[in-house]
């Protein structure tokens, strides 16, 4: 289930509705006169933006580990 950002453009008032109170939401309203933000999808690209951070220092760890393994075992 999905969570929606609703923003009035005209007066700034935000609304938090499930994808049920949207549709709702938009019978009653025009859909042009708000902006619309999928908070569900913002939460997981935020997270697979963290995730890909901690794989990369796993990765540049790794690699610097295994330079010491090497220069320790063959010098």
């Amino acid at each position: 289930m999905n969570n929606y950002k609703i923003t009035n453009l005209t007066s700034s008032k935000t609304y938090f509705l499930n994808e049920e109170e949207l549709t709702n939401f938009f019978k009653k309203n025009r859909v042009q006169n708000y902006s619309i933000t999928n908070l569900t999808e913002q939460k997981r690209i935020k997270r697979n933006k963290i995730l890909d951070n901690i794989a990369m220092v796993c990765f540049f760890g790794a690699t610097v580990l295994s330079t010491i393994l090497i220069i320790e075992n063959y010098y």
